[in-house]
């Protein structure tokens, strides 16, 4: 596909995030990729992008983010809000510096980039953003007590954005993703289910590929909504 259009991928090192960064610069997009390893500068370069090395927990990096990637490219057609995996500490062992720094990982890095790219959006006609949300945010386990709160707050914001931005052409939408690898070895230490539809999880590019279908015109009309990507295995509708 070519395309000039421009798209932002958060925590894109490794993951999910690298997943999508690999399959949206292979359908022509023009990628800027933030991650706080190193190791994000070669990728970029890979894949003919650019990339700035920051956290998502840092107001100044995510600036440093947007600001770099309208310099280059002058426009932002599209973010990807991907993350770390976050701890899986026992609940009321969580302090509150942790619930802080998830916090400000998981919801408020989502709320502050929104702020950043909403008016260049604006000013080019419309825009999308998806946010890497979990099947545990509509229905909390104990195992991952961050995505069972955070994330769920995560996904009220997105509703909330895409009713306020609706008229400016700007959607936003979650994915709630069950088990996302390559292979099974890389989910050593978690609890997964033997009776996967597929006998494995879906990998990095199967779940970007439907990052990019939300980002792309196809789902022009789909916006304020979490795409649940799980097999079935959350009982929530």
């Amino acid at each position: 596909m070519e395309t000039d259009r421009v798209v932002i991928v958060t925590a894109a090192s490794r993951g999910i995030g690298a997943g999508c960064a690999w399959e949206l610069a292979a359908q022509g997009y023009r990628v800027s990729l933030l991650a706080r390893s190193e190791s994000i500068f070669e990728l970029a370069e890979d894949l003919g992008g650019i990339a700035t090395q920051g956290s998502l927990t840092r107001v100044e990096d995510l600036q440093r983010l947007v600001s770099t990637t309208l310099d280059h490219y002058g426009r932002i057609d599209a973010v990807v809000n991907s993350f770390g995996d976050p701890p899986r500490p026992d609940l009321l062992a969580i302090s509150d510096e942790q619930w802080q720094e998830n916090f400000e990982m998981l919801f408020l890095s989502v709320v502050r980039l929104a702020r950043l790219v909403t008016e260049p959006m604006r000013q080019a006609g419309g825009g999308a953003i998806v946010n890497i949300s979990a099947c545990d945010a509509r229905e909390p386990s104990l195992a991952t007590p961050f995505s069972g709160t955070l994330r769920a707050a995560m996904e009220g914001f997105t509703k909330l954005y895409a009713k306020r931005y609706r008229a400016d052409q700007i959607r936003m939408n979650a994915i709630a993703p069950f088990f996302v690898a390559d292979s099974m070895e890389e989910l050593a230490g978690w609890d997964v289910p033997d009776d996967l539809m597929l006998g494995r999880p879906v990998t990095y590019t199967e779940l970007a590929r439907v990052v990019s279908f939300l980002i792309s015109d196809d789902a022009k009309f789909i916006t304020g909504t979490t795409l649940k990507v799980d097999e079935a295995y959350s009982a929530a509708l």
